[in-house]
């Protein structure tokens, strides 16, 4: 998330929908129009719904040097289990 700092980003869960909002900051400090922009300075808003396998109460995120990572754990009653023969 290049120019996205861990105050610009907002995740929201709702239901089984994550909704990610991020926020830049406009980051030209030199004088006059800049040459090349990788990214716009613009703020953007995505949706994802997510699978009913996953356990909403345990979803966790991290963000270090611009990679966010979103820890999306599997539900213990949908996790395989081996079952013993008698």
């Amino acid at each position: 998330m290049p120019g996205v700092s861990k105050d610009g980003l907002e995740i929201t869960l709702e239901g089984n929908e994550i909704t990610l909002i991020g926020r830049r900051k406009n980051g030209n400090n030199c004088p006059g129009p800049p040459l090349f922009r990788e990214s716009l300075p613009t703020d953007f808003r995505r949706v994802f719904e997510l699978d009913s396998a996953i356990d909403t109460t345990r979803v966790a995120a991290k963000m270090d040097q611009g990679i966010l990572t979103l820890t999306l754990p599997k539900s213990e009653r949908v996790k395989p289990r081996k079952i013993t023969v008698d």
